[in-house]
């Protein structure tokens, strides 16, 4: 909404945003990056799908139409005090620890935890770690729609506690959230979804990425810091603020990252997560995707695909089979993509009975379902979803014939448009039979995967340094 009016605003053309009453600060924020600061909004108050019909007639004709006739009929005020960023090597604050920290928190660039003060001494170490240009623009990154520059990838990754020696992997994971793919502008959505980074290829071993017992688990420097440099870029350059732009509800924060155990996939023959998107096994490269929660599958018994396969199914199925059904049919249809982690134990006892992951695949595609009654249900009545009706969406070309092999209301239906579309990572504790399934986000965090480029130095710069 607010895009759209800014374009007519632009044009010369008077617009009146509606804004539901929780959403006014993050209305405010998005402007700013917008560009137009004093953009007409009219208020609708409470929250439309938790009140009766009565109410919201009576709410929109006495609070939101006068504001809406005024923002056509009257120029907004004008705009004084806007301050303008400093430039990358302007220093902003001077102090010791303590007191540079209170300034971050006070100006709302942490995440609440103590910062690296990051220096022009510090941040220059970290560019040595790239071939790169220090104001080179990997992207321009919403909703502040700021340029996210390899300088500020630098800075934001000194303040989370990484090292230098990660700063390749900190620029491929900027590009990967400023492609358009990905989606960043819904970073701060209702569903409260975060980011889960996997990284693969040779240089994970280089930095020491933990790939075993307590993959993804606060406690090894590569992994947390990095999920953390995550989390503070949304902040300090996308501009992802709490309760402005950021309107989750609960709130994932954020995640460590992982990396898949390349040994075993070599060992076994399967291909890494990152081919999902063209990178080979060997490739270095980070795949990256926003995920609502998961749920752990502990102690799955069995020595043969037969026997631990349907319990992962079930699994899927019962993590899979909510809301997140929106972006298999109806809203960006085929863009659900659930994750599922196994330890390698897990893939190794699936693939000596001669499976390959796409195998793993189509056996969750073929029994993780649903009766199509309760697929309906779930879009048309508990998320009231416009697009529900599977024997309309098949006619229609919209998702495949899958779903509407008969008339039969108890006919099961897959969860995903595609076998292709379920993501398998190996990682994990080498010895322990368990899995988890992330749900994802769909189209408001899609799959991207960034291949990370390596300075000509690298081999020399990383000697003894992981």
């Amino acid at each position: 909404m607010l895009r759209a009016s800014a374009v007519c605003e632009t044009a010369g053309i008077p617009s009146s945003s509606l804004i539901g009453e929780g959403f006014l600060r993050q209305a405010a924020a998005t402007t700013i990056g917008l560009g137009l600061r004093n953009m007409p909004v009219a208020v609708v108050p409470g929250h439309p799908t938790a009140i009766t019909t009565k109410e919201f007639k009576r709410n929109t004709l006495e609070v939101t139409l006068a504001q809406v006739i005024e923002n056509l009929t009257r120029n907004p005020a004008a705009v004084t005090g806007v301050k303008s960023e400093p430039r990358s090597r302007d220093i902003v604050f001077s102090g010791g620890f303590k007191a540079v920290n209170q300034y971050f928190i006070e100006n709302e660039l942490s995440d609440g935890l103590p910062v690296v003060p990051p220096t022009i001494t510090d941040v220059e170490e970290f560019l040595r770690y790239t071939d790169l240009a220090s104001d080179t623009v990997l992207g321009i990154v919403k909703p502040d729609n700021r340029a996210a520059t390899v300088w500020s990838v630098a800075v934001n990754g000194l303040m989370a506690g990484c090292r230098p020696a990660y700063m390749p992997v900190l620029i491929a994971i900027a590009r990967a959230m400023v492609a358009p793919g990905y989606g960043v502008e819904h970073s701060g959505n209702t569903p409260s979804g975060e980011t889960l980074i996997l990284v693969n290829g040779p240089i994970v071993k280089d930095l020491g990425i933990n790939y075993e017992g307590c993959v993804l688990r606060d406690g090894y420097l590569p992994n947390t810091s990095m999920g953390r440099f995550w989390r503070l870029y949304l902040r300090n350059v996308a501009g992802f603020l709490p309760q402005k732009t950021d309107k989750a509800t609960y709130g994932n924060t954020w995640r460590v990252v992982g990396a898949e155990n390349e040994d075993v996939l070599t060992k076994i023959g399967w291909e890494p997560v990152c081919a999902e998107n063209g990178c080979t096994l060997g490739d270095n490269a980070v795949t990256l995707a926003r995920y609502t929660g998961g749920d752990v599958m502990a102690s799955v018994s069995g020595s043969t695909p037969e026997e631990v396969m349907p319990f992962l199914a079930d699994a899927v199925m019962r993590l899979t089979a909510s809301w997140q059904l929106m972006f298999t049919v109806g809203n960006a249809p085929g863009t659900l993509r659930p994750l599922i982690l196994l330890t390698p134990i897990m893939a190794e006892t699936i693939a000596r009975a001669g499976w390959s992951k796409l195998d793993v695949k189509r056996y969750l595609y073929d029994h993780a379902r649903i009766p199509a009654w309760r697929f309906e249900r779930q879009l048309r009545d508990w998320t009231r979803k416009t697009v529900w009706n599977l024997t309309e969406e098949v006619k229609h070309g919209h998702i495949p014939n899958d779903f509407h092999v008969s008339d039969d209301p108890e006919r099961m239906v897959p969860l995903v448009a595609r076998a292709e579309d379920y993501m398998i990572a190996v990682t994990g504790d080498l010895l322990r039979n368990d899995a988890y399934v992330f749900a994802h986000n769909g189209q408001l965090g899609y799959p991207v995967t960034t291949k990370i480029e390596l300075p000509g130095k690298w081999r020399q710069l990383i000697e003894g340094k992981k």
